[in-house]
């Protein structure tokens, strides 16, 4: 299930700034930091499209990748 409004685009800077290889890098240092695995998520919020957790995902997100 997708939540995103699709009339809403994101502004150039932030789609740089939201997109999986920033993401995948930020789950690389947290693993080293923690030692906790990393999800990489897709959240269907226009402002948030990917995130990057130690929680397992919620019932309306998308695993894109697991840092482990």
């Amino acid at each position: 299930m997708h939540n995103a409004d699709t009339g809403c685009t994101l502004s150039p800077r932030r789609a740089e700034l939201t997109n999986f290889d920033r993401a995948y890098n930020v789950a690389l240092r947290a693993r080293q930091q923690t030692g906790l695995r990393q999800f990489i998520v897709r959240t269907g919020n226009p402002f948030q499209p990917i995130r990057t957790s130690c929680l397992a995902p919620g019932n309306d997100e998308i695993i894109l990748a697991l840092v482990a």
